[in-house]
């Protein structure tokens, strides 16, 4: 049995993590899973504990909370050299949990307990993401989707201006609150070098199949082919975009004429209007941007 450190995120899922974590720990005792586990105090906390896990050196790193804490979880260990010698593993109290939707993780904390005993390994992509981020340039790795536009204005406005309600009120109201103000962007997007000028909505390129609290973003990704799948929503109006975002929700969404989608390896986005990047669902910066697929770049305890 591999030895774990859990990495656990309190404010994860609106605060309900707090609560539900000494059911996890004592659930984990009597199954017999052998582990130590940190909180984490504020933001970004998880990626110094990851690191720290990484040099003392455990094998199975499990992320306590939603899809923000595994990205964290996941740049900690990439900043610290261990993405190739480690197993992460997912135990998913976030609000939406998207990313384990598409890996087939169970939502149940005792049953994605269970599968920790004895974990079995699936390799999966990741992604890495260049961007502006003030004066200066930054970069950042993503497990299940980024993007620019749209979805990326609602990550701004729910954790700027929305925060404090916590969890699916907060997203609503960023939600709603984008509906009313968003203006689509004239863009220069190029995938594996083929460089279109358009105007869009969102551009948004998906390892997983799920993003944004369950909406059906990307209905046939694979998080093992080496590939985005890059989903374009053009110059579509407000009341066309609120009209068609239940059929992101049901995944019908890519029928409609000013959506498209096509896979690639190297995604590069400009734009003569600023343009907000979230990855995972946090707000991160803005245009330029550039998003490089990496393959087969993590194992998960699936």
């Amino acid at each position: 049995m591999l030895r774990a450190r859990l990495i656990v995120n309190p404010a994860a899922g609106a605060g309900r993590t707090l609560r539900k974590w000494p059911v996890i720990r004592d659930f984990l005792r009597r199954i017999g899973l052998l582990f130590e586990h940190d909180l984490t105090e504020a933001p970004h906390h998880a990626m110094e504990l990851a690191r720290e896990a990484v040099r003392k050196g455990y094998e199975l790193i499990v992320s306590v909370g939603g899809d923000g804490t595994i990205n964290e979880v996941v740049n900690g260990l990439h900043s610290s050299g261990g993405l190739g010698s480690v197993t992460l593993g997912i135990i998913s109290t976030g609000t939406g949990s998207d990313y384990i939707r598409t890996l087939g993780i169970p939502r149940a904390p005792d049953e994605a307990c269970r599968r920790l005993l004895v974990p079995a390994k699936r390799v999966v992509d990741l992604g890495r993401v260049e961007y502006g981020n003030g004066t200066a340039r930054a970069e950042r790795l993503f497990v299940n989707f980024a993007g620019l536009g749209f979805d990326a204005e609602v990550a701004r406005q729910t954790s700027q201006r929305f925060k404090r309600l916590g969890g699916m009120p907060a997203y609503l109201m960023g939600l709603l609150s984008t509906l009313a103000s968003h203006q689509n962007r004239d863009i220069s997007l190029g995938i594996d070098g083929e460089l279109n000028e358009k105007r869009v909505c969102a551009v948004v390129a998906s390892n997983g199949r799920y993003g944004g609290g369950r909406m059906f973003v990307a209905p046939q990704a694979d998080p093992g082919d080496g590939l985005f799948d890059v989903l374009t929503i053009g110059d579509v109006s407000r009341p066309e975009l609120v009209w068609n975002l239940p059929r992101i929700y049901r995944g019908t969404h890519l029928t409609h004429p000013k959506i498209s989608m096509v896979r690639g390896r190297e995604i590069e986005v400009s734009s003569r209007q600023r343009m907000y990047l979230q990855a995972d669902g946090e707000f991160l910066g803005e245009a330029p941007a550039r998003f490089t697929a990496l393959p087969s770049a993590l194992s998960v305890a699936a």
